[in-house]
């Protein structure tokens, strides 16, 4: 499975792409600190990324997490990940969580990569509600979810803690399939 963006696009989480995560994870360091501090620490090496890499397909295969790479078309560098997580098939739910690379942040990627996904999410995976939760200071991640039609249902209280932070509140945004 493929999803076409033009100069870029999107595909399942391979057993080839652990070098390439390993690289966009160590390249974006200072941008996944702090909003994805889980997926940088289980990607600061190959062997590590490796190890990464076959747990998430594994999930991807069960169906409990599906993790995403957003690559150039031309040379097929990873530049973007972007997971479907949370998952809850009786509510029919889902969360995304998302991180581009450094060099092509505010072009508009990110946002038409989870349009795509939203579809996807709604048409294959049989999703009713998509959200994203966002700290308000994420301004980027924020016009994501707006570009993206996604309506601000309510703040979070101390949702997200990151490393060696106090909690935050977050920004709770959901997308719900259209009834037919």
């Amino acid at each position: 499975m493929y999803l076409n963006l033009e100069q870029y696009y999107i595909a399942p989480i391979n057993l080839k792409d652990a070098w390439a995560v390993c690289n966009f994870c160590v390249a974006n360091e200072d941008r996944l600190k702090r909003y994805f501090p889980k997926t940088l620490e289980q990607n600061l090496t190959p062997e590590l990324s490796k190890i990464f890499v076959e747990k998430k397909t594994k999930r991807f295969g069960t169906k409990e997490e599906f993790l995403f790479t957003i690559k150039e078309t031309k040379h097929h560098k990873l530049v973007g990940l972007v997971y479907i997580k949370a998952i809850d098939w009786i509510k029919k739910q889902g969360e995304f969580a998302y991180a581009i690379d450094y060099n092509i942040e505010g072009k508009g990627l990110m946002t038409k990569s989870i349009e795509k996904l939203s579809d996807y999410a709604f048409e294959i995976l049989g999703l009713e509600t998509l959200q994203i939760i966002v700290h308000k200071n994420n301004i980027g991640s924020l016009k994501v979810a707006e570009n993206c039609n996604f309506t601000h249902i309510k703040t979070l209280k101390n949702e997200y803690t990151p490393p060696n932070e106090t909690p935050m509140d977050m920004e709770l945004y959901e997308l719900y399939k259209e009834i037919e």
